[in-house]
């Protein structure tokens, strides 16, 4: 069974970084495309970010493209979110999602396997 941990969510300034990560168990990591989904409240879970299984291709939403980076160490098992100059409209459960296969990066949430718990990052104005 694969599991996905979230951690790194918390409250911060606008304008402030956070560094998300997302721990993967039970599978094989290097053979997942990996994805960044967020959802606030009242609205409907969007895509963030997604990654292939090597790292090599990476894609963004419009809304986070040139603050925000995703990047995977398959050594570690992990995905990192790396979120910059953030702002209060940031706010939401951000989730860390996988998908089996090695394939490209994947941009729709019914395209993933497996989910994580999701954490809370919130932006004061």
């Amino acid at each position: 069974q694969v599991q996905l941990v979230e951690s790194g969510g918390g409250l911060v300034q606008a304008g402030g970084s956070l560094r998300l990560a997302c721990a993967a168990s039970g599978g094989t990591f290097s053979n997942y495309a990996m994805g960044w989904f967020r959802q606030a409240p009242g609205k409907e879970r969007e895509f963030v970010a997604a990654i292939d299984w090597s790292g090599g291709f990476t894609y963004y939403a419009d809304s986070v493209k040139g603050r925000f980076t995703i990047s995977r160490d398959n050594a570690k098992n992990t995905v990192f979110l790396q979120m910059n100059s953030l702002k209060p409209e940031d706010t939401a459960v951000y989730y860390c999602a996988g998908k089996n296969y090695r394939g490209s990066y994947y941009l729709g949430a019914y395209e993933y396997d497996y989910w994580g718990q999701g954490t809370q990052v919130t932006v004061s104005s």
